[in-house]
């Protein structure tokens, strides 16, 4: 059956009045800290939004004014960005781990009028740069301290009067109005300013709701930043459209806790949160006794079976059956409880590539993940269908959305989901959006036989050779780091006469296996500094490069001291690896391996 979906024309504030008026007294939104629970129901929602409007207003924000948003996951994000969104002011949210620098271009940039902060943590970056902001007029901190210049949140969310140059403003908002600017990582270049509106916001929700698979009884635990497009229209604008309860996480250290008490039904991620948890419960099964790792390896490979029978609508066997219901009551139920709580029905990951292996292993549990793909400038274009995921794809297109392909390959996405244009950049958006709307991604793709869109490499990544050859490097390096030894790999070479490679070692595995083998390891830099451990390397990009053509192997590499990280440059918020700053920051490194 054909899917088809709706285009609205309700705002973000809208969508929000309507789920307050069909479930009242709901939970729309919880979060727990130490010493504070905060929990909202969806009427008490709409009426904390509606008091931060009013406080809004008399600071002086209006229609068109820009708002940034510097805070983790919690209820004050969500009130801050729907009173901001009934106003018409549009939001500028920022990663909490940006440096002070990028939140200062940021900021220069969008031309921010008022800033709202979590914490003095946060204050402590703007504190710095305040006075280079010229625009800045107001300062907001959520949990406040006595800050000279700034206003306590609380002050702004009391009881107001609802004056009626407020409520006419309100009224103002149209679905085709810009909502939020949310400005790239910036793996190449100074990061851009993507203006989306409600409805490109709100489309997602809308193809989702289509394909009935959601409703209000689900429960969202909101773990990545609300400044990740996936997290804001797929983990937060979608919940709150269907009526749903999403808990804020407090993070990466209270995620494994949290997944076991909220026992959440949908849960977003990165791969690299999925991969982690299928490391865990690996080194998990390793260290049993081996009786039971053998009934776990066993119970394990029947999931395997059985899952891929499912997938390819094999049939099931009366055998192959019951053999999967023991297998599920001795082992597979009691881990997929340990590690999510019981109750998910999907996994969903987007943002970078998740390797087929890890796809697999969670369907052997008795998981779906369901991959999907989009971009800021386009939020999810496809997602992957219960019952009919297939691993390596990022699935069909979602209903509403159109999906094509270019002359050389390039995955070309049209719909209300696209962005209006790049702030004040028209050379790039004209670079990006060509005359008959069509989105250039950037990526390379194709469809499988399925339907389902397959991403080989992204286009400005490929390495042209010397000789001429060209090299995808996405695809070797997602299978290169299927090496327990290393945690990110970035393949190089440009009109070099063959491949290099820049390799951060997974550290912790590394110094177990030093220790093993007695070797004296005081620093990182002396145990990348052993023959050995670049003997094991070597080995391991020997083995895992069996299927490559010669040209597309690596002749040479080095091994970096450090694991990457977003505080370090070489990864951005959103966890991709920052080729450019890679290559710079590597220049003599580089340098060295092409001699």
């Amino acid at each position: 059956m054909q899917e088809k979906c709706v285009i609205g024309t309700e705002t973000i504030y809208q969508t929000l009045k309507n789920s307050a008026d069909r479930f009242s007294d709901r939970p729309a939104l919880e979060f727990r800290s130490k010493d504070k629970h905060h929990r909202y129901t969806y009427r008490e929602f709409l009426l904390a939004v509606h008091s931060l409007a009013a406080g809004l207003y008399s600071l002086g924000l209006r229609k068109g004014d820009r708002l940034a948003i510097l805070s983790e996951n919690r209820p004050e994000w969500a009130i801050s960005d729907f009173a901001a969104q009934s106003l018409g002011v549009i939001t500028v949210p920022f990663y909490t781990t940006l440096p002070s620098a990028q939140i200062e271009y940021i900021l220069q940039d969008s031309g921010a009028k008022a800033i709202i902060i979590s914490d003095n943590n946060q204050y402590a970056k703007i504190k710095i740069i305040r006075a280079n902001i010229p625009s800045l007029e107001q300062v907001v901190l959520i949990d406040y301290s006595q800050e000279e210049g700034c206003l306590h949140f609380q002050a702004l969310v009391g009881e107001k009067e609802q004056r009626s140059d407020l409520q006419e403003m309100m009224l103002s908002v149209h679905a085709d109005d810009i909502a939020t600017l949310i400005y790239t990582s910036g793996t190449t270049g100074e990061p851009k300013g993507v203006m989306l509106s409600h409805t490109a916001l709100l489309q997602t929700a809308r193809s989702v709701d289509a394909l009935n698979l959601l409703d209000e009884h689900d429960i969202f635990l909101s773990f990545l930043p609300l400044s990740h497009i996936v997290e804001r229209v797929a983990g937060y604008y979608l919940a709150l459209y269907l009526g749903s309860h999403i808990y804020f996480s407090q993070g990466v250290f209270a995620i494994a806790g949290e997944l076991i008490t909220v026992k959440p039904t949908i849960f977003f991620c990165v791969p690299r949160m999925y991969e982690g948890i299928n490391e865990k419960i690996m080194d998990f099964s390793h260290r049993m006794p081996e009786k039971k790792r053998k009934i776990f390896d066993w119970a394990l490979a029947t999931g395997n079976q059985y899952s891929q029978c499912k997938l390819q609508g094999a049939r099931i066997s009366p055998f192959l059956s019951l053999l999967y219901r023991m297998a599920d009551l001795l082992v597979l139920r009691a881990i997929r409880k340990h590690a999510t709580g019981g109750r998910i029905r999907w996994l969903i990951s987007g943002g970078a590539p998740l390797h087929s292996n890890t796809a697999t292993f969670f369907l052997s549990l008795g998981f779906e993940i369901l991959e999907g793909y989009g971009l800021t400038e386009f939020p999810v274009l496809t997602v992957n269908r219960p019952g009919k995921q297939e691993p390596g794809t990022v699935g069909p297109v979602l209903p509403g959305l159109e999906l094509s392909f270019a002359q050389d390959g390039e995955i070309l996405a049209r719909g209300p989901s696209i962005m209006r244009k790049y702030f004040q950049k028209p050379e790039d958006t004209a670079a990006i959006i060509d005359s008959e709307g069509w989105l250039h991604t950037g990526d390379i793709g194709e469809l499988s036989k399925q339907g389902n869109l397959r991403i080989t490499d992204r286009k400005k990544d490929i390495i042209v050779l010397a000789n001429g050859k060209k090299v995808a490097p996405q695809p070797i390096e997602l299978r290169l780091k299927e090496s327990p030894w290393i945690s990110e790999i970035v393949l190089l070479g440009d009109r070099q006469n063959a491949i290099i490679a820049i390799i951060a070692p997974h550290f912790e595995r590394l110094e177990e296996w030093g220790r093993s083998h007695g070797y004296q390891i005081e620093t990182q830099g002396a145990l990348i500094g052993l023959t050995e451990t670049r003997k094991l390397i070597k080995d391991e990009l020997d083995r895992l490069s069996d299927r490559l053509a010669d040209f597309e192997k690596i002749k040479r590499f080095s091994l970096v001291d450090h694991p990457f990280t977003i505080e370090s440059g070489e990864l951005t918020p959103t966890l991709k690896v920052r080729r450019k700053f890679i290559e710079n920051k590597y220049a003599a490194m580089i340098e060295h391996m092409v001699r």
